[in-house]
């Protein structure tokens, strides 16, 4: 898969994961509905500026798009190494994450949650038209799924479809987590 197939996939996910359409992000970018499409499908490249205008439309780092560029062109879009994830978030917001996938083309994504000590959700979030399940790899979590407060440590899992949570670590420690989504929300 070439560099040009894995932007346009990730741009592709992105868009539709967010609702938006080809003509709306488009409009957005102040190019054209052909243009974008042939970037989506590889058959275009896209300059650093484009990049760029598309990456701050959907609220990620440009680097997001370029994370395996340097690798072997044959594991691209296959494997993601662990030196190419691009943390998304902070300690001071509550949580880290990494995408683990190695394109955001497929029917999930993983995802790599670190959540600092003492921090929360603030509340609920919105249910979503996604199934989500994970395992907590360390610590421990509080998961509240609806209605339902779950106490989750280490080796615990869980999944869930389209319903609303929330998350909280009380504790001194971080909480790891890896996370899958079905379809892909980032």
């Amino acid at each position: 898969m070439t560099l040009n197939n894995l932007v346009g996939n990730d741009i592709r996910a992105l868009r539709k994961s967010r609702g938006a359409t080809i003509k709306e992000l488009s409009a957005t970018l102040g190019r054209s509905v052909g243009w974008l499409s042939q970037v989506e499908r590889g058959q275009a490249t896209p300059s650093i500026t484009d990049i760029a205008a598309i990456a701050n439309n959907f609220g990620v780092n440009i680097s997001f798009f370029f994370r395996s560029a340097n690798r072997d062109p044959d594991e691209q879009g296959i494997v993601l190494r662990a030196a190419d994830r691009i943390p998304i978030g902070s300690s001071e917001s509550g949580l880290i994450e990494e995408l683990l996938s190695p394109t955001l083309g497929g029917t999930f994504e993983m995802i790599k949650s670190t959540f600092a000590p003492r921090s929360s959700s603030d509340g609920l979030r919105a249910a979503r038209q996604s199934e989500d399940g994970g395992v907590l790899i360390s610590g421990q979590l509080t998961l509240e799924i609806d209605d339902l407060t779950l106490a989750l440590e280490a080796g615990d899992s869980f999944q869930f479809t389209s319903r609303t949570y929330s998350w909280r670590n009380n504790h001194d420690t971080p909480a790891v987590a890896v996370w899958v989504i079905s379809p892909p929300v980032y």
